[in-house]
């Protein structure tokens, strides 16, 4: 639900490298208020923050840089429709973009001028913002990558509607064309995260103008994102070969319905453009042979969750005695409970089923650990371990909630103290005995 499928979002920027760009002053950072320190207080955070980026905006317009002006030069393409979007929806922030002034909405050439003249500070400081984000991300990049570190980079499958994206593409979403707003919506069906299913609100996409177009606004997408990663991680895969469709007005995402997709064409057409690319697919969910078939015509790896492993019988295509080789097994995801907090609430029959499948776990090895060796030790390609799970944090320490709105994305790293040397020999240990070092 963010305001662009590609800018960055300015509060991951560092004030302490502008402190030594000069664009801040040290006495400007040094004293930050309390925040909490386990999780984030993004209402107190975002002013705090903004107010920083503000004032180096001042301090660097007096002077910018030929660098910026290529930025803004070489990102046109998307960056001046979200540097706009972003000032318009500033300058009346109680109204999403079907609200706007009817000639901003069609996107009338004298309007788009006469609002990017009007609003132009407030267009520069968003270009400014962007410049920063990629220049640091840049930077953060080519660190991990010299040191063997790959990063994997999320595409969700669908956009907000409330987005640079939708308000400069209308015509390659399902929009009513009267109002704008969304005719049929994204979700998912009832599901082991929610009875009444996920009605997301996004738009879904209109795949026949998007074919007609040689699939040229996910092209681009796929371009962007591969320059600023080295592996694409592309969420609800499923959406690419069918996809749950829901009728505005409905308020649950139960009577909604599936739709064929253009996949096979679609990455047929990256190919074709692109190349190989580096993707993961994240296949969990309802899971069909067509979903399959297309998954594996191309080759990516799917995903495996051990949290999920234990919910049925020995047919669980999360087990790990199922998994093929090229697959990513995770201890859990982003959407799951840890590990630890899992454990404290799951159900007698999984237990049961854990315990007789990991043979030894009555020796005492904590629960984390217990499943961070399951993972390692399976045949997939890769394991991915949470964080939390490492630290084996409990509830507390989980970060999203599928289907709610309120706390998600909160919980902080920010104790360096709690990677000891002994917690790394432990996992180098197990990371040279199953072959994955």
């Amino acid at each position: 639900m963010s305001f662009s499928a590609i800018a960055g979002n300015p509060l991951l920027i560092s004030p302490d490298v502008l402190v030594d760009q000069q664009l801040l002053t040290a006495d400007e950072v040094q004293s930050p208020p309390e925040f909490p320190t386990t999780w984030v207080d993004f209402a107190r955070v975002i002013p705090y923050k903004m107010d920083l980026l503000s004032r180096a905006f001042q301090r660097f317009m007096t002077q910018p840089t030929e660098a910026f002006h290529l930025f803004c030069t070489a990102e046109a393409s998307w960056l001046d429709d979200y540097a706009l979007f972003m000032a318009l929806q500033q300058s009346q922030p109680e109204l999403i973009w079907t609200q706007w002034d009817p000639a901003i909405i069609r996107r009338e050439p004298e309007a788009l001028e006469a609002a990017t003249e009007r609003l132009g500070q407030d267009i520069q400081f968003q270009q400014f913002l962007q410049f920063l984000f990629f220049q640091q991300w840049r930077s953060l990049k080519a660190y991990a990558n010299e040191r063997q570190i790959k990063i994997i980079g999320d595409i969700p499958i669908y956009v907000s509607h409330h987005s640079a994206d939708v308000w400069a593409q209308q015509e390659a979403f399902a929009l009513d064309p009267e109002t704008g707003a969304a005719a049929l919506m994204a979700g998912v069906p009832p599901d082991y995260f929610s009875e009444t299913g996920q009605l997301w609100g996004n738009p879904v996409y209109n795949w026949e103008y998007l074919a007609s177009t040689e699939f040229a606004w996910w092209i681009n997408r796929f371009r962007f994102l591969h320059r600023h990663v080295d592996i694409i991680r592309i969420d609800h895969f499923r959406g690419f070969e069918a996809y749950w469709q829901i009728p505005a007005g409905e308020t649950t995402a139960m009577h909604g319905e599936w739709q064929k997709a253009p996949g096979q064409e679609l990455f047929e057409t990256l190919q074709q453009e692109l190349g190989e690319l580096p993707i993961l697919a994240e296949d969990l969910g309802v899971i069909t042979p067509e979903m399959e078939a297309l998954r594996d015509h191309f080759g990516f790896p799917g995903m495996r969750v051990l949290l999920f492993a234990f919910g049925g019988g020995s047919d669980n295509f999360h087990l790990p005695h199922h998994y093929p080789k090229n697959s990513v097994v995770y201890t859990g995801t982003h959407d799951n409970d840890t590990a630890a907090g899992w454990w404290q609430q799951t159900r007698q029959y999984e237990r049961d089923l854990f315990h007789r499948y990991v043979v030894g776990y009555s020796a005492g090895e904590p629960i984390h650990w217990a499943l961070i060796r399951l993972a390692l030790a399976s045949v997939a390609d890769t394991a991915i371990l949470p964080l939390q799970d490492l630290l084996g944090l409990n509830n507390s320490a989980r970060m999203n909630y599928p289907g709610t709105t309120e706390r998600n994305w909160e919980w902080r790293y920010a104790h360096p103290d709690v990677l000891t040397s002994q917690l790394g020999d432990r996992l180098r240990e197990l990371t040279r005995l199953y072959s994955r070092s």
